[in-house]
């Protein structure tokens, strides 16, 4: 995916300034409810993958509140989250929600978390919505029309060369993964600038679409992290994609400026990044 949209029509844009709408004033209400309802000692209502990838109940109480604001506006429409929500919907439009992207962060009150909301329309994100209520922050797209970081439009940044390029990456929950990202990255640190590892895809993507990282890249994340921060990226200009030739995935996402983009997806790809 190279971030090249058609134009919308007028129908199309009048759909995509509701779901905006809808997905901006679920985002601040999950925002709100996530800094100022967290308890001291944050209850564990599951795990997943491991002991460390803990599911808190926060994360549920967000997921449920986004999913009944939007269902109580637009019944017709499908659900994808991160904590279950899953529904076809019949309006062609599925809401895309990861209610706490960066949950370890959350638990360890570390700044770097969000609330991400993508809508998508017959399967293509057409609006995204991040929102990192620590960082006072909300980022936004419609495909075809740019991202914004509140009022002002994204352009990313001039793209260096890639050993003067700043890198932001993510590490998986399981050992194996972990152990095999480590040595990709023990390669790649030399021939870049730095790495960055801030612990959410979505703030990461944000981050390569406001300029603040030359580039992005992390194995093992899934749809609901990166459906609204790819958007996001590729309307501040930033191509996206997994292995070379194909699209981003939970192999593998790749997301930089344009001058960036295809050495680092090359040195990945040598590297083999996009296995354990």
């Amino acid at each position: 995916m190279n971030g090249v949209h058609r134009t919308t029509t007028g129908t199309d844009e009048a759909l995509e300034d509701e779901l905006l709408t809808l997905a901006l004033e679920a985002a601040r209400r999950a925002g709100a409810l996530l800094v100022e309802g967290r308890p001291a000692d944050l209850g564990v209502a599951a795990t997943k993958s491991s002991s460390i990838d803990v599911v808190t109940e926060m994360d549920l109480a967000s997921e449920k509140l986004i999913t009944g604001y939007l269902s109580e506006r637009r019944p017709e429409d499908g659900f994808l989250g991160e904590e279950g929500a899953s529904s076809e919907g019949s309006s062609g439009v599925r809401w895309v929600i990861d209610p706490i992207d960066g949950t370890v962060n959350y638990l360890y009150d570390l700044p770097s978390w969000a609330v991400s909301i993508a809508a998508e329309v017959q399967g293509e994100a057409v609006v995204g919505v991040v929102a990192v209520p620590m960082r006072s922050e909300t980022f936004r797209a419609v495909r075809g029309r740019g991202a914004y970081l509140g009022e002002r439009r994204l352009a990313g940044r001039p793209s260096p060369a890639l050993e003067q390029a700043l890198i932001g990456t993510g590490f998986g929950y399981l050992a194996d993964r972990r152990a095999a990202q480590a040595e990709v990255l023990r390669s790649l640190l030399p021939r870049v600038r730095d790495i960055r590892r801030g612990g959410a895809a979505a703030v990461d993507l944000c981050d390569v679409a406001a300029g603040r990282l030359d580039g992005y890249y992390e194995r093992g994340i899934n749809h609901w992290d990166y459906a609204a921060g790819a958007l996001i990226a590729r309307e501040a200009g930033a191509l996206t994609g997994g292995r070379p030739g194909a699209p981003l995935s939970d192999d593998l996402a790749v997301a930089a400026p344009p001058g960036v983009f295809e050495p680092l997806q090359g040195l990945l790809e040598e590297l083999g990044a996009w296995h354990d």
